[in-house]
Order: structure tokens, then C-alpha cells, then sequence
């Protein structure tokens, strides 16, 4: 079970994984030690499972970003999941349980390799339909 106090690190994280320890340990009233120690453990434990940095696609030449829903046969399910998650354009790839079986966030260098690659879907054995949504604007 996670702590308040744990939460509230992990928020400070959120913001900026690379916020100085320091500046962690001053914000929640702790010494540096244990919020090393806290780190550990929730690293440890599995919640926190890696550091990681947001990127704008579109500064780095991604001008098409989609999140692309796919429903399957069940029996095609893992094979198409499988699939996805080794393709360089998925950049997230989720088993959800709402609209769609799958749901991946892709990005393109533009709206025709997002076509492209629309219509490779469209010939997997197995996928019964994709819907995409193209992101206009990464609100928060």
C-alpha cells in the first residue's frame, strides 16, 4: 500500500523526474536519506517502473499523432497485440476495456505514412476494425 506521503512524491515526480532530491526531501519536510530510501523502495516495488521524458513529436518531425483504437477476433488478440508492440510508430500501446480492444498512440512524419500504415492494419489477418483519432493539441 502506498503512503500519503509516498503520493505526494510521486506527484513531485510527475511534474519532474529530475527534480533534485534535495528540493524533494525540502518540499515534504523529510532529509534527503529518506527520500532515497522511499525511492528505493517504491522502485523496488514496482510502482515506480521507470524515469522517462515527455517529447513534443511535432518538434522532432512527428506531424501526425494519432491514438489508433483496433478491435480483433479473440483468437487474433495476442497476435495482433504482439505485432503492434514491435512496430517503431507505437510509441504506448494499451489492452483496454472500452470502445476498442486495443488502443495505441502513434506518430508519423505525416498524414500519409499515418495512412499508410492505416492500410497495413487493414490487411492483418485478424483485426476486424481500426479507429484512429488524430490528436489536434496535447492539452496536459
Amino acid at each position: 500500500m502506498v503512503r500519503i506521503s509516498d503520493l505526494k512524491l510521486l506527484q513531485i515526480l510527475r511534474e519532474n523526474s529530475r527534480t533534485p532530491l534535495v528540493r524533494i526531501a525540502q518540499a515534504l519536510g523529510v532529509s534527503e536519506t529518506a527520500i532515497r530510501k522511499r525511492l528505493k523502495k517504491l522502485e523496488s516495488e514496482g510502482v515506480i517502473r521507470k524515469y522517462t521524458v515527455v517529447v513534443d513529436p511535432k518538434k522532432i518531425g512527428f506531424e501526425a499523432v494519432a491514438f489508433i483504437g483496433v478491435d480483433t477476433r479473440p483468437e487474433n488478440y495476442l497476435a495482433v497485440l504482439e505485432m503492434l508492440k514491435g512496430r517503431e510508430e507505437v510509441v504506448s500501446l494499451y489492452s483496454t476495456s472500452g470502445d476498442h480492444m486495443i488502443l495505441a498512440e502513434c506518430c508519423f512524419r505525416n498524414s500519409e505514412k499515418l495512412s499508410d500504415f492505416i492500410r497495413e492494419l487493414e490487411k492483418v489477418d485478424g483485426i476486424t476494425r481500426i479507429c484512429p483519432a488524430i490528436i489536434l493539441e496535447r492539452v496536459k
